[in-house]
């Protein structure tokens, strides 16, 4: 079988254009300001400031302001709450992120339940999760968004499939679970929610026509566990021996898949780039 890649590099390019559209007839030939994300930065984390200076990157190719704040390691909540508080009230900032994860002697839900809901573009807040859930209109978590559009933008049915998720985490299994299976177009897949601890996951993946996979562990799929034909999400990015590796053993699945994202260049992107598509809508909303 031949494999087709789903390439989120592309993808991102085409969506980031379309944002840079939007900039350009409802804000800048208005002579509004440019929309503004705020970053806050807690550690030296080499992954969160890697993805961070790429978001910043990003920010400033398509024309949106971008704002961080780098705080150290030893920052206190109480610190890091003020720094929220300070983002809440600023009216020139649009959206903002706290960038995950923290450190461990910082309370990520406290953390998160202080961003203003109207300015939480990463979604992670309790109201937009419930509205998301609702199938209300909200800030969608970005991962989980971008493994929609991707399936959108390249016409495949999700509809009466069945989809299997591996991985439970609020920032992309659960959100993406209620996405596929919700009332809406795209959505109405039957999805089972699987994870590291689920006994004889193979006897799910086999038969899924859809798998999404963001459980943390490199080359965890493997060929052996799908069945011919099935569209593969790899979620997953680690740096294993020099190498960036994804969730899926790319090598035993490619051939076996119709679909499939490399890692790098399929989901990363697409996250990315929702979150500029979320910083832009909270700039229109919030004026």
């Amino acid at each position: 079988m031949i494999t087709q890649l789903l390439d989120g590099n592309l993808l991102a390019k085409e969506i980031k254009n379309e944002i840079c559209k939007i900039i350009e007839k409802k804000i800048l030939n208005k002579n509004k300001r440019v929309p503004h994300l705020g970053i806050i930065l807690t550690g030296n984390n080499s992954s969160s400031i890697t993805y961070v200076n790429n978001k910043i990157k990003e920010c400033k190719n398509i024309g949106i302001k971008s704002s961080l704040i780098h705080l150290p390691i030893n920052t206190s909540e109480k610190e890091l709450l003020e720094k929220i508080k300070g983002m809440n009230q600023n009216p020139y900032i649009d959206g903002f992120i706290v960038q995950l994860p923290l450190e461990k002697h910082l309370n990520q839900d406290k953390i998160i339940l202080s961003i203003n809901p109207k300015k939480d573009v990463d979604g992670f807040h309790p109201e937009n999760f419930g509205k998301m859930a609702l199938d209300i209109k909200a800030f969608f978590p970005a991962t989980a968004l971008g493994i929609l559009t991707l399936l959108e933008k390249y016409k495949i049915q999700i509809s009466g499939k069945y989809t299997v998720i591996i991985g439970r985490s609020r920032i992309v299994g659960r959100p993406i679970s209620i996405l596929m299976s919700r009332k809406n177009n795209p959505g109405n897949s039957t999805v089972t929610l699987t994870h590291s601890k689920t006994p004889n996951i193979e006897f799910y993946t086999k038969q899924a026509d859809i798998i999404i996979v963001a459980v943390g562990i490199p080359g965890f799929l493997k060929g052996k566990m799908i069945k011919k034909g099935s569209i593969v999400i790899d979620v997953g990015i680690h740096n294993h021996e020099k190498k960036i590796l994804g969730d899926v053993d790319f090598c035993s699945v490619y051939g076996k898949a119709s679909y499939l994202t490399p890692v790098p260049g399929g989901i990363g992107p697409m996250t990315r780039v929702m979150l500029l598509k979320n910083t832009l809508i909270a700039a229109l909303n919030n004026r």
